[in-house]
């Protein structure tokens, strides 16, 4: 119950400040294994055994075995960046909104401006919300180049599925860090959204090209990641929604354009 509270949600900026110290301490690694134990997380795929896990912070941000993933790698495949469970699927509106649990949010204001917004017109929007049981490394959905990346946002409120359908829009007012990627004539925008009043994102990759399945960030605390597709570039492979969905299983399809 208590790491419900305070890591699903909690709002206060005192609160965050608090759990995160307290969470990167050496005396938080005594929680570690009643989060484990609570969170149900698979101890045979993690990079190294539970004990020697020095905080809970380098617990909830750890890495996995290298096999513990398989990407799939169909050149023209998009994979899921996360593990997660894919809440939302949809169409991106002639006024170039989205409706998320009930909730119209603005692309626009997602992205903190209209110079990008327009290719996105009658494109496809997918949304990807991380619990604390969730590994929570984000990987390349493509391989391609990065055209962009950027952080915009202060303020984080909750991230999970009552915080997108209560909360104060979080997926356009939140911290969040912006990458444009660019693969076979399409481009594709990935927004990771932070969670709690405190930069929980962090960058991992510095290239200005990554492969499918690369690691290129963390999140310190659960959040969600959003995919934006432009125009008719995209065409999924999901049956069903929720969808519990892990690193490199493939979510769609790129539109065969052209080759760079």
């Amino acid at each position: 119950m208590i790491y419900r509270l305070f890591i699903e949600l909690t709002n206060r900026k005192s609160t965050s400040r608090l759990l995160a110290k307290f969470s990167q301490s050496k005396m938080s690694r005594l929680f570690i294994p009643s989060f484990s134990r609570i969170y149900h997380i698979n101890q045979l795929e993690m990079e190294k055994p539970i004990n020697e896990y020095q905080s809970l912070h380098a617990f909830f941000t750890r890495k996995l075995k290298s096999d513990a993933r398989t990407i799939f790698q169909d050149p023209l495949s998009v994979i899921s960046p996360v593990d997660a469970t894919i809440e939302d699927m949809g169409t991106i509106a002639l006024d170039h909104s989205i409706s998320v649990k009930g909730k119209k949010y603005s692309v626009s204001e997602m992205l903190g401006g209209n110079d990008k917004v327009q290719k996105y017109l009658n494109g496809t929007y997918i949304i990807f919300y991380l619990s604390p049981s969730n590994y929570h490394r984000i990987h390349s959905p493509i391989s391609g180049k990065v055209l962009s990346q950027r952080a915009i946002g202060t303020k984080s409120y909750p991230v999970n599925k009552y915080g997108i359908k209560y909360g104060k829009r979080p997926l356009s007012k939140n911290y969040r860090i912006i990458t444009e990627m660019y693969y076979n004539g399409v481009s594709m925008t990935m927004v990771k959204v932070g969670a709690m009043f405190i930069n929980s994102i962090e960058i991992l990759h510095k290239n200005a090209e990554v492969e499918k399945g690369e690691e290129m960030a963390y999140f310190s605390f659960g959040s969600t990641v959003v995919l934006l597709f432009e125009g008719d570039t995209f065409t999924p492979a999901l049956k069903s929604l929720p969808c519990p969905i892990q690193v490199g299983e493939c979510i769609g399809y790129l539109k065969e354009t052209r080759m760079d």
